[in-house]
C-alpha cells in the first residue's frame, strides 16, 4: 500500500535543458552539440549538482578551455534561460495527488545548492511538498545509494511504501535496488496510466 511519493524535479516537474539558453548563442547545431558533449557535459554539470561549488567548476574548465572562457561562464550566469518552465501536465497531476490528501509527497532533486534557492522563486509548487532533499545540499547525488538512504531515514519512510518518479533510469535502477516502488517516467500522459495501474488515488 503506497502512503509516500517522491517526485524528482527536472525532467519531470521543470522542463530544463542547457540547450535551451545555449542555442540563443551558438547557432550552429554541431557547434553546441560539440560544446555540450564535450566541455560543459552533463557529467561536468553532476559534480555540482554533487556539491561542487560553481567556482570551482569554472576554473576547472576555464584552465582546460581558456579560448572558451565567456561560453563556459554563461553556464551559470544565463542558467535560468535553460529552465523553459513548469511541465505543466505533471504539476496537475502532483496538484491533483497533493489534494487528495491521501499520500506524503517529498522531492528528491540533482540540484547545485546555489541555484535551488532561486528555483524556488520560481517555482510555487516546489514549496507543496512535505519535505525535499537536495544533491548540492547533501553533498552527494542519485545514483548513489547514501541519497535515497537520506531521504528515507530523513522522514521515516518505508521503501515499501514508497513510490519513486524519476526520468533517469539509473536513478530508477538504484532505487529499485533498495526495494523503493518506482516509475520511469517518460510523459505525462505515461506517467498518469501508471499511476492509475498502482490504484494511486488521482481526482
Amino acid at each position: 500500500m503506497i502512503d509516500t511519493i517522491i517526485f524528482d524535479l527536472g525532467g519531470v516537474l521543470i522542463d530544463w535543458q542547457p540547450d535551451h539558453m545555449y542555442k540563443k548563442i551558438i547557432k550552429d547545431e554541431q557547434q553546441r552539440k560539440w560544446f555540450l558533449e564535450t566541455i560543459c557535459t552533463m557529467e561536468w554539470n553532476e559534480q555540482q549538482d554533487g556539491g561542487r561549488t560553481i567556482q570551482e567548476a569554472n576554473n576547472e574548465l576555464i584552465t582546460q578551455y581558456p579560448e572558451h572562457r565567456e561560453l563556459i561562464l554563461a553556464y551559470y550566469d544565463r542558467w535560468e534561460e535553460m529552465l523553459v518552465g513548469p511541465i505543466l501536465p505533471t504539476v496537475e497531476l502532483f496538484k491533483n495527488i497533493k489534494s487528495s490528501g491521501k499520500y506524503k509527497l517529498y522531492a528528491l532533486t540533482n540540484w547545485s545548492a546555489e541555484t535551488f534557492p532561486r528555483a524556488l522563486e520560481l517555482f510555487d509548487f516546489l514549496h507543496w511538498f512535505d519535505g525535499r532533499v537536495v544533491s548540492g545540499e547533501e553533498k552527494t547525488r542519485k545514483p548513489y545509494k547514501e541519497i535515497y538512504d537520506i531521504i528515507l531515514n530523513r522522514f521515516s519512510l518505508s521503501p515499501q511504501k514508497t513510490l519513486f518518479i524519476d526520468d533517469n533510469i539509473k536513478n530508477i535502477n538504484a532505487a529499485k535496488e533498495i526495494g523503493i516502488n518506482c516509475i520511469h517516467f517518460s510523459s505525462p500522459e505515461q506517467l498518469t496510466e501508471e499511476l492509475k495501474n498502482k490504484n494511486i488515488f488521482i481526482n
